[in-house]
């Protein structure tokens, strides 16, 4: 018998007739004799709340105690569900994640699947129940309850899909499924019926919101099919990402992602001689904070210009770490710029085809948009901007690549 994984997020079911609307498409699903497991988020903003009611209570919360608090979200959801589904007739069970056989480390508040055992699952399979799992959560080897982190339940749906080797996982959402780029900044952005792993996950780190990266990276690990679908419309195909195929190559651009949580440090008269990029950057990292994009330019007498991008939430931080280490890094000034944004092509098509990059940068240029910054991948290429030209950028590169035609 065929198993289907179907996960839905939180606004999916933020009130009792959201819930009733789901569980009424299940039960028409349930007659066609599949096997289903719902993976579901807590409703609407429950864990948002949960965050405040935690901080309200203490200053400082244990985490072990936070992930006991917050997992109590999703038992809410699906023990909804599943009363509603037994009420209209369609037999149902909840599991919690541990009840599911989900073993996680014991890292609270952002824990990782180490195992899944699905023997539980597999007996309510066989007593004709439709299984209504918690995501976001899991039992250490202690016995303690865990988290995933935000997102999580994408990952507990994707993980859980691969152990019952399940013909997809469905990814419900509020939107049709994943777009060419966002349609709030470019009115012809068009739905996207086929992505690639590799493209997924491009586009999930460059701020696209629909997938959690770590639940791509997980389907592309183990082979899980994930098809996005509108959690508000019945008969529609979504966009399904999957392996890599030869005939997936046609189409050189599959996407514009952008990013508006950049931030730009300029280190000004670095000695230009090798080891000053660990010098700089060292410290940086030993504070937790990640670099992204990052460009050494060679000046004159000896010295250097280093630029590098970090998330702004981290700009104030990188800042006093580079003051504070001004001895050991040697240089004459530093400045920094927020107002920036990244702005990357994705598509696996790059691989075969010459002058992409080209064809971007002239487009730019055409629409005086000014590149701060260059990075490339195999399948991706990334400048930064300013954040004025953003929606030009993104509205001309869209044109100029014909993402608005299949």
């Amino acid at each position: 018998m065929t198993v289907i994984v179907k996960k839905y997020g939180g606004t999916s079911v933020s009130s009792i007739s959201k819930i009733k609307k789901i569980a009424n498409q299940i039960a028409v699903e349930k007659k066609e004799s599949n096997d289903i497991l719902v993976v579901l988020s807590a409703m609407g903003d429950t864990t948002d709340k949960l965050v405040q009611m935690s901080n309200k209570s203490c200053k400082d919360p244990e985490p072990r105690e936070l992930d006991m608090l917050l997992s109590s979200g999703e038992q809410v959801s699906i023990s909804l569900l599943s009363l509603i589904l037994n009420d209209i007739g369609v037999k149902a069970t909840s599991l919690t994640g541990w009840q599911a056989g989900i073993k996680t480390n014991s890292q609270s508040m952002s824990a990782r699947i180490s195992s899944i055992d699905v023997k539980r699952i597999k007996s309510e399979f066989k007593k004709n129940s439709v299984v209504i799992v918690a995501g976001f959560q899991g039992i250490n080897n202690k016995g303690d309850i865990t988290t995933l982190g935000r997102g999580g339940s994408d990952t507990t749906a994707v993980a859980l899909a691969a152990a019952l080797k399940a013909s997809e996982c469905q990814i419900f959402t509020d939107v049709d499924g994943v777009y060419t780029t966002d349609p709030r900044i470019c009115s012809n952005a068009r739905k996207l019926d086929l992505l690639t792993y590799e493209e997924m996950l491009e586009m999930s780190g460059l701020g696209s919101k629909v997938l959690q990266l770590r639940s791509v990276e997980f389907a592309s690990k183990h082979n899980v099919p994930i098809r996005v679908l509108n959690a508000h419309k019945g008969n529609n195909f979504g966009t399904l990402i999957k392996k890599e195929e030869k005939k997936m190559e046609g189409a050189t651009i599959s996407g514009i992602a952008f990013t508006k949580d950049e931030a730009e440090i300029m280190i000004k008269g670095v000695k230009d001689q090798p080891g000053v990029a660990a010098k700089i950057l060292g410290p940086i990292g030993d504070a937790k904070i990640e670099v992204d994009m990052i460009v050494q330019n060679v000046g004159s007498n000896g010295l250097a210009d280093f630029t590098f991008t970090v998330s702004r939430n981290t700009l104030k931080n990188a800042m006093k770490v580079i003051e504070k280490n001004k001895k050991i890094m040697s240089y004459e000034s530093v400045s920094s710029k927020n107002n920036i944004v990244k702005v990357s092509i994705v598509g696996v098509g790059m691989r075969s085809h010459a002058g992409i990059a080209g064809r971007m940068f002239k487009c730019l240029a055409k629409n005086k948009v000014n590149i701060r910054m260059i990075s490339t991948s195999e399948i991706k290429i990334s400048v930064v901007i300013d954040q004025k030209n953003l929606e030009i950028a993104v509205q001309a590169l869209h044109n100029e690549f014909k993402l608005n035609k299949k």
